[in-house]
C-alpha cells in the first residue's frame, strides 16, 4: 500500500508547472510598478535624478487621485497620490509603501551610489554576491530600492 502525503501547496505548484509546460511560449515583460507616495512630482524628480529616467505622463488617476509615470520608454514606475491623505489607509490601492522593495539593474553601481549620496540619501546593505554587487536606499516616503549591477 502506498500513502501520499502531498500538501495542497505542492499539488498546486505541480499543477501550475504542468500547465506552464503545455502552454505556448510567450514573452512576458514587466511594464510598470504602481506606488502610492505622498508627492508624486518630488518622487519622480528624485528617480529621474538618480537613474536618468524621464516623466512619461502625468494626470488624474483612480478615485480622483494624481499620478506621475517616470522611467524609460519601455518600463516605468507609476507614482500615485490619492485624493486624501493616505496615512493610516490600509486598502492596497492607497497604502504608502505596501511592498518589500523595487530593484533596478544598472551598468555603473558606483555612479548610482554617487548620485544617491548627492541627493542626501544614505545607501545601506552593500553586498558583493554571485553574480553581482548591490546596495539599497530608502526614498523620502520610505520605499526601499535595491540597486544591482551584474558588470
Amino acid at each position: 500500500m502506498t500513502t501520499s502525503t502531498t500538501t495542497s501547496s505542492t499539488t498546486t505548484h505541480s499543477a501550475l508547472a504542468d500547465s506552464a509546460a503545455t502552454q505556448p511560449k510567450t514573452t512576458v515583460q514587466l511594464e510598470h510598478v504602481n506606488l502610492t507616495v505622498s508627492d508624486p512630482d518630488a518622487s519622480a524628480a528624485l528617480l529621474g535624478e538618480l537613474f536618468g529616467w524621464h516623466v512619461r505622463w502625468t494626470g488624474g488617476a483612480k478615485g480622483g487621485g494624481y499620478t506621475v509615470h517616470v522611467g524609460t520608454d519601455g518600463q516605468y514606475v507609476a507614482l500615485y497620490r490619492p485624493p486624501t491623505d493616505p496615512s493610516g489607509i490600509t486598502d492596497a490601492g492607497y497604502a504608502i509603501n505596501g511592498l518589500n522593495h523595487i530593484a533596478v539593474v544598472v551598468d555603473d553601481l558606483d555612479e548610482i551610489e554617487r548620485r544617491v549620496r548627492a541627493a542626501n540619501i544614505e545607501p545601506f546593505s552593500f553586498g558583493d554576491y554571485e553574480p553581482g554587487r548591490r546596495f539599497y536606499f530608502l526614498d523620502r516616503d520610505g520605499v526601499e530600492f535595491e540597486v544591482v549591477s551584474y558588470q
